[in-house]
């Protein structure tokens, strides 16, 4: 059995462990294992842990470690593949986000870290209106080659899902339960095609029922997950807003196709576009544009940029971070360049005025 695996799979059972904390407690512990094997005096001394959580650890450590043996045979024998938040294999754009899950399973042959992907979300109860522009988007996104995300769920999300396999784009779908099942079990003959260009993903150990308040946690998986969201319908509450606030909250791009004033399954997305949380959608070369994007069938000619600019060592480093990037959020530069924010920030801005780098929305970055 491997012991690493049953560790970190073992902190997410712990009761009252969420995310943050667990995250915390392996930083400082230096990792899962070393998390159950510390006393009780120990883990109170961790920063934000204190005397609950450490009680919490010490009496669910046994029950924990149980859970996740039932589990680590289950993935075994399903072929599932957990990847732990520190892993290589482990999506960076989420990684980035401070509440992203411990530990995520996978099934398929997905590529998360893609160097493009696209969440597309929306209501249940699509219209004909949204059902043809979502078919068409997909269509038309083909050349871009992104990874298409959604939810598996009625309506846009499944319209989502079909296009994509339809046009021979990897699609994933981030599911509200554990991967011992589908649901909605209609969808169960897409999910298995998914699994040959794409697949399945849960933060979610099996026999976890698809209950109401597992939608919004998944959700924020869909929304970090990808480097824009769009929201194809939605009526004035419901989850596709709820996960266009968190890829605000993600400094993430958000799209959302415009409607007539009166139609109920349109307010929702007229509403993000008023606000201005949301960027008005026509077509794939609204996205081309706003995110600076080239298709894959175009040479790519850059001159060589400011060729006798004298760059700084820190100017250096974030230049190397970005050169293996195509388009990189300015929290993980900060955090790859090991540099603070703001000295990030300023740095950023000085190889923008000299043609170096460009910026877009959601505080995102690429070389020129």
């Amino acid at each position: 059995m491997n012991n690493q695996l049953l560790h970190n799979i073992a902190i997410t059972c712990l009761p009252n462990i969420g995310e943050i904390t667990a995250k915390k407690l392996i930083a400082y512990c230096g990792s899962a294992e070393r998390v159950f094997s510390e006393n009780k005096a120990a883990l109170e001394k961790i920063p934000g842990i204190g005397k609950i959580n450490a009680q919490h650890i010490f009496i669910n450590k046994k029950e924990a470690l149980e859970t996740a043996e039932k589990e680590l045979k289950f993935i075994e024998k399903n072929q599932i593949n957990p990847i732990f938040f520190l892993d290589e294999a482990y999506p960076k754009r989420l990684s980035h986000c401070e509440d992203s899950p411990v530990v995520l399973y996978t099934k398929g042959t997905m590529n998360l870290n893609a160097q493009k992907v696209i969440s597309v979300v929306g209501t249940r109860k699509a219209t004909d209106y949204g059902k043809e522009f979502c078919e068409k988007l997909i269509a038309d996104l083909v050349p871009y080659q992104p990874l298409i995300v959604s939810g598996l769920a009625f309506g846009i999300d499944i319209c989502a899902h079909k296009a994509a396999l339809q046009h021979n784009l990897p699609t994933v779908a981030a599911l509200a339960h554990g991967l011992d099942r589908i649901y909605p079990n209609q969808h169960g003959i897409v999910a298995n095609q998914m699994q040959e260009n794409g697949g399945i993903i849960s933060e979610f150990k099996h026999e976890t029922n698809p209950d109401r308040e597992n939608f919004p946690k998944r959700n924020r998986i869909v929304a970090g997950i990808s480097d824009l969201t769009i929201v194809i319908e939605s009526s004035k509450k419901g989850g596709s807003l709820i996960t266009a606030d968190l890829a605000n909250q993600y400094n993430r791009d958000v799209f959302a196709l415009p409607g007539r004033l009166n139609d109920e399954y349109s307010e929702g997305c007229n509403w993000l576009i008023k606000i201005n949380k949301a960027a008005l959608i026509q077509s794939a070369k609204d996205i081309e544009y706003i995110m600076g994007w080239e298709t894959t069938d175009k040479k790519k000619s850059h001159t060589q940029t400011r060729l006798f600019v004298e760059l700084s060592d820190e100017e250096k480093t974030i230049t190397n971070v970005l050169s293996v990037s195509d388009k990189i959020p300015i929290d993980a530069i900060a955090l790859q360049a090991a540099f603070p924010m703001s000295k990030t920030a300023a740095l950023l801005l000085n190889l923008e005025f000299n043609g170096i780098v460009k910026s877009y929305p959601g505080k995102m970055y690429k070389l020129v």
